[in-house]
């Protein structure tokens, strides 16, 4: 797609009403062009074919095939931006990952009562989503198994637990990400074992969405991934992340870190914000972290990325061409924030090398 030229945008979704409220908000900017739309899947895939979109915004619960089933699909034969747009999306948190883990760039909810008035309410980040989606890189689906928690068995064939090679205090690692990140995560970790240093992680979801995030984390990682308790130790072997709705910061007390939770207002539009997480490791972990920004739209996180590269700790962030959308860590490297910008499959490796420094 030629930057010049509006996206070119098909809806799918089975209500007539949403279908009409979503052009005519779409349409409202000269940046975006509504192609066409269609009432299911079946539909869709002949008008995709005919019209040649640059985004699909999906609904979930559709007649004749479910927009998860479709999206798996399309992901996997021809692969386009999709924009998940749906009751479900709120509703069900574990829902909307899968849509995410098939490959959807982002999502917005659906409100659950006054359609027409609340989908307008969402117009700006509709459009902002959509226009986004347009300039993002979706790949063709492979289907992985899930991974399983890792356990080493000692020769009588018991399991045994690895001997860590890493200190409490050797090593930090921050993590920050945004629209794609979901997935972009699940890589990092999975690259990671049960004895790596302590994670602690941002991640931009809704607030009802963390828990659910949590536990699919933790289902493909070898570390314990959990959502974070205030005053909570940062020990290895774990990864945290924010409860819905709330800035997670590190603290130091004495030798160790600890995890603070956050109530205080959005930063950079986020709550939970990077930047907020970002500066707190800085401060209390200095030159002992390893800051990181993986895929997402926008600029959070960048300057808290400079405040700890200026603090001493390594800072990477993912190439352009890995990532799903370069804006968190394309502000980041603008900004000299990164020392190294690396593919997202070589993320993992490259903590693991550094913490050993």
């Amino acid at each position: 797609m030629s930057l010049e030229q509006p996206c070119r945008v098909l809806i799918v979704d089975d209500s007539a009403v949403v279908r009409q409220i979503l052009s005519e908000i779409l349409a409202s900017d000269p940046g975006i062009e509504v192609v066409g739309t269609a009432a299911d899947p079946l539909l869709a895939r002949e008008k995709i074919k005919r019209l040649a979109p640059d985004v699909i915004t999906l609904d979930v619960e559709m007649p004749r095939m479910d927009g998860l089933a479709f999206l798996e699909n399309l992901m996997r034969l021809h692969p386009l931006p999709v924009v998940m747009i749906s009751s479900l999306t709120e509703r069900g948190a574990d829902t909307t990952l899968q849509a995410l883990a098939l490959g959807a760039v982002d999502f917005v909810s659906k409100p659950k009562l006054d359609v027409t008035r609340g989908l307008q309410g969402y117009a700006d980040e509709i459009i902002e989503k959509v226009k986004t989606a347009a300039r993002s890189r979706v790949r063709a689906l492979v289907r992985a198994s899930v991974a399983p928690k890792v356990t080493l068995a000692s020769p009588g064939g018991a399991s045994a637990p690895r001997p860590s090679q890493f200190r409490t205090t050797d090593r930090l690692i921050a993590i920050g990400a945004s629209a794609g990140g979901t997935e972009a995560l699940r890589v990092v970790l999975e690259g990671l074992p049960a004895d790596a240093p302590a994670v602690v992680i941002t991640q931009h979801l809704p607030a009802t969405f963390s828990t659910a995030f949590a536990e699919r984390l933790d289902r493909h990682s070898a570390m314990a991934v959990r959502e974070a308790g205030d005053g909570e130790a940062v020990l290895p072997g774990h990864a945290y992340l924010p409860p819905g709705g709330k800035h997670l910061r590190v603290i130091r007390d004495g030798a160790r870190w600890r995890c603070r939770i956050d109530d205080g207002p959005p930063v950079n539009r986020h709550k939970p914000a990077v930047d907020v997480l970002f500066q707190s490791v800085a401060q209390s972990a200095g030159a002992n972290a390893i800051g990181v920004i993986l895929t997402g739209m926008g600029d959070d996180g960048a300057r808290g990325l400079l405040q700890l590269r200026q603090a001493g700790a390594p800072t990477l962030v993912q190439d352009e061409a890995t990532s799903v959308v370069w804006g968190m860590p394309g502000a980041a490297f603008k900004l000299g924030a990164a020392e190294e910008q690396l593919p997202l499959e070589k993320i993992a490796e490259r903590l693991l090398a550094l913490s050993r420094t």
